[in-house]
């Protein structure tokens, strides 16, 4: 997972996996989320982060290793 904020935009760009990106679509009016051609997701874009999202006030953890979770259906 990659995670990167862009101040000058207030932009937080989140992407899970590194899966090609098959389609866009509009989670909301300030959200698009990238999709594999499965439907699972790939990354998603957040505008104005710092009032929807609580950025800069941002942590994360990460819980079990990659193997335990469950492969991605073609």
């Amino acid at each position: 997972m990659r995670i990167k904020y862009y101040a000058e935009t207030d932009t937080l760009y989140i992407r899970f996996n590194d899966w090609p990106i098959d389609e866009t679509r509009d989670f909301d009016e300030n959200t698009p989320i990238d999709l594999d051609e499965a439907g699972n997701l790939v990354a998603m874009t957040i505008e104005h982060a710092s009032k929807r999202a609580g950025i800069p006030e941002f942590s994360h953890e990460l819980h079990g290793s990659l193997d335990e979770r469950t492969p991605r259906s073609a």
